[in-house]
């Protein structure tokens, strides 16, 4: 059963910000891209590295794994570049009254 969580204000992330969130066993990257918010699962698919720690490009709204380079799509969790192509996981974000929240199982 899906639970909603509540992550920061959306003041506390403007566009270009990105925050890790734990919840239960998963770690999750939040990230304003250009006045959107998204939510993937914090682990590069290629060796499990963190993509938090990574340089979020608002333009084309992705993410690069800082270990080897990968980029990931924050929209849907493809990868765009080798060597990672297997994709991660995306969370639903839902903003209700100023308030980030994510849907979570």
């Amino acid at each position: 059963m899906p639970q909603i969580i509540d992550i920061c204000s959306l003041q506390e992330l403007p566009p270009g910000a990105v925050r890790l969130v734990e919840w239960e066993d998963l770690e999750i990257g939040v990230f304003n891209c250009a006045g959107t918010v998204y939510a993937i699962e914090d682990r590069c698919s290629h060796d499990n590295g963190t993509l938090v720690e990574g340089e979020l490009d608002q333009d084309a709204c992705t993410i690069e794994c800082p270990r080897h380079g990968s980029l990931f799509d924050l929209r849907t969790g493809q990868p765009k570049t080798l060597p990672a192509y297997v994709p991660v996981d995306t969370f639903p974000v839902l903003v209700d009254e100023e308030m980030i929240k994510l849907e979570v199982e």
